[in-house]
């Protein structure tokens, strides 16, 4: 809220310069903004009484938009990789994907290792969990296990994250 939108009885008011002004009634700080040529900017709404500060509105809106768009920059992004096995996998197979796992754990992202049944494999899943261990024991230097296996409908996923 800034200038005449300010209806509360009484604030408390800090200057242009950072210095405490006080607690006086809203018309007097809306005399004292004007003198300066600045805006009444409510800073503390839910503050008793509310905070106020005398500053330069534009100015004010562009220092946050500023300071919110360098928060994203320091943001990363986590993205999630598949891996897909089946119950039949080879060894070397295996290792392939072990290894293409380790390239996205190294980049940062999270791993989904899913597990696909089709057919008569479904009948054999509890000998299939094997797989999905022996893959997580694999990249465990660089990986921790984030969600252990898990039977959804036709796979069993598991999710690795980087240590």
């Amino acid at each position: 809220m800034i200038n005449e939108q300010i209806r509360d009885r009484e604030i408390r008011l800090i200057g242009s310069e950072g210095e405490q002004l006080g607690i006086m009634s809203a018309k007097d700080a809306m005399k004292l903004a004007r003198e300066a040529e600045l805006d009444l900017v409510k800073i503390a709404p839910n503050a008793k009484p509310p905070v106020c500060k005398i500053i330069d509105y534009g100015k004010y809106r562009y220092e946050l938009a500023r300071k919110e768009k360098e928060a994203k920059k320091k943001q990363k992004n986590i993205d999630v990789k598949e891996v897909r096995l089946s119950p039949n996998i080879d060894t070397n197979d295996l290792n392939t994907k072990v290894n293409q796992a380790r390239k996205f754990l190294q980049k940062g992202d999270k791993v989904k290792v899913t597990l696909r049944f089709r057919g008569r494999e479904l009948a054999h899943v509890n000998h299939s969990k094997v797989i999905l261990d022996d893959f997580a024991q694999k990249l465990s230097d660089v990986a921790a296990i984030d969600k252990p296996a898990k039977f959804e409908g036709k796979s069993m996923i598991m999710f690795l994250t980087k240590k």
